[in-house]
């Protein structure tokens, strides 16, 4: 059995967003906790992305681009640019800042954002934990290519392949692109596991899925086929029996951490970005997130 989780859209820093988890049926998925297509959004050159600094605690945040380039700073000095393929994963633990926009050269002409964003709750025992940022370029991701199917490991492990990522409970996020006619094989018969379509159909115990469906498995023997050329994501991990608490870019299992935290942005006592902290994204009023 399968259950359709269906998106809700945003616009953040000017890119569309559909917005899959947290949801209503299903807060989370493994450590997933939040689970955003940005885009795809296409900009006129002078246009795009303007991600102001915003604050995290108690998550990872995994940043992968489909395609364009994004930069990222945040408040340990790290200053990059991301591209399609690549992953940005950085945990905020106890308190971090960044910011997401883009290059001279990309907002020079006209260009597309689309991509993929997730938050991966950290369990108790790690929420405070000094933050830290990794940039892992594509070339150092482990797959493989086997049956029509080729197999990239983003994060975590699965089939046989472990992901160079620091994660901090057991999970895995898969990229697969498959021909049409594919039989595709689930990279664990215990963890909770959903699948997510970037493109293409597929089909899962005779029902059938299209781009944009994050599809919740119930059964995790079930038989999960390509209809037609197909780009899917699957993401899952060790089921989390206690979900932790989610205001704005703040997760937590205390509340008045989390009251903590929106009181320590308002008065300026989270660390800036050392080359942006001209502006920054004041804290909503209302239970908005923004990343």
């Amino acid at each position: 059995m399968a259950q359709l989780l269906a998106a809700t859209q945003y616009d953040i820093g000017g890119i569309e967003v559909n917005r899959l988890l947290p949801h209503m049926k299903k807060r989370m998925v493994g450590p997933f906790i939040f689970f955003d297509h940005m885009g795809p959004s296409h900009f006129s050159q002078g246009r795009g992305v303007e991600v102001q600094p915003h604050p995290h605690i108690g998550l990872s945040t995994l940043t992968y681009l489909i395609e364009g380039n994004l930069v990222h700073r945040d408040s340990l000095g790290n200053h990059l640019e991301i591209a399609p393929g690549d992953v940005n994963w950085m945990t905020a633990g106890k308190g971090i800042v960044h910011s997401e926009r883009e290059s001279f050269e990309t907002r020079g002409k006209p260009h597309t954002i689309n991509g993929l964003q997730s938050w991966v709750a950290l369990p108790e025992q790690y929420a405070g934990i000094a933050p830290s940022f990794e940039h892992v370029d594509r070339h150092a991701l482990p797959q493989m290519v086997k049956g029509g199917v080729m197999i990239r490991v983003i994060a975590g492990q699965a089939y046989g392949m472990t992901s160079p990522i620091k994660t901090y409970s057991p999970m895995f996020y898969v990229d697969l692109i498959a021909t049409k006619g594919s039989t595709l094989a689930l990279p664990s018969n215990t963890q909770e596991t959903a699948i997510y379509v970037i493109f293409g159909t597929i089909s899962i115990e005779g029902c059938t899925y299209k781009s944009g469906d994050l599809i919740l498995l119930d059964d995790l023997n079930s038989d999960v086929k390509t209809i037609e050329d197909s780009r899917v994501i699957l993401l899952g991990g060790d089921k989390w029996h206690v979900a932790p608490y989610i205001h704005w870019n703040f997760v937590s299992f205390s509340k008045e951490r989390i009251e903590q935290a929106k009181l320590d942005w308002q008065s300026g006592r989270f660390p800036e970005i050392p080359d942006d902290n001209l502006e920054f994204v004041p804290l909503p009023t209302k239970n908005k997130k923004t990343d």
